[in-house]
């Protein structure tokens, strides 16, 4: 059983402690779907197979949902991207930052699996997801080893309180859910696999949600002589 997920909720002394919930990935929450669909007939075109539907929906073992200062991944072709966090609980809506920390060279063969290759660092704190939030004014930055890497707001991806409506639309147990809602472009479009990454989430006016962790790289031989 792993252990529970324990995030704080800002401006108070109060937590939050999931221990069963689901976690997931959306993958192609691009507003613009033209874009969203050339951007698949790239990748189809280097042998990424095409999601199932769009959004996609990627669940994950939730033992993957980490907040930690470092994380651990096998082989050095990984890489992060800041997403938009939400999180389902106790019949509320919570906004935070994450990372969909990727394998990049098994994605080009099963994106589920490369997703599923790397733990999901969150920040540590959360806030209670305000009703009159302007979504279109969110700013998400990142930068791997002091350089920027990504610098956008989230009115080029879908509402993500519309991706989870989505998600649970397939069916909706109640069960608490933690949900990585997508991302926007990277700077020059090519993936960079550093070791130190800085992500942040700011509201218009609101408190700045930072995500910071370091990448330790496992060799691939070393991990399986450790299982042996």
């Amino acid at each position: 059983m792993s252990a529970p997920l324990v995030l704080a909720i800002a401006g108070t002394d109060e937590t939050l402690v999931l221990t069963d919930f689901d976690l997931v990935v959306a993958g192609y929450t691009g507003r613009d779907e033209a874009a969203v669909r050339e951007h698949i007939d790239e990748l189809a075109a280097i042998g990424v197979p095409e999601p199932d539907s769009v959004p996609a929906f990627y669940p994950l073992d939730r033992s993957l949902a980490v907040v930690a200062d470092e994380i651990t991944v096998t082989g050095a072709g990984t890489s992060g991207e800041v997403e938009p966090l939400l999180v389902r609980t106790g019949g509320r809506l919570y906004l935070g930052v994450a990372s969909d920390h990727t394998d990049r060279e098994l994605e080009r063969t099963s994106v589920a699996g490369s997703k599923a290759a790397c733990p999901k660092p969150l920040g540590p704190t959360v806030l209670p997801l305000p009703a009159d939030l302007d979504w279109d004014s969110v700013a998400v930055r990142s930068s791997v080893d002091g350089r920027p890497y990504q610098d956008g707001y989230l009115r080029a991806l879908r509402i993500p309180t519309e991706v989870l409506a989505l998600y649970l639309a397939a069916g909706d147990d109640g069960r608490d859910v933690v949900l990585l809602g997508g991302t926007v472009p990277v700077i020059g479009g090519d993936f960079v696999m550093g070791a130190s990454w800085e992500m942040t989430l700011r509201p218009a006016g609101g408190p700045a949600l930072e995500l910071n962790y370091r990448v330790a790289v496992v060799d691939v031989g070393t991990a399986e002589g450790a299982k042996a």
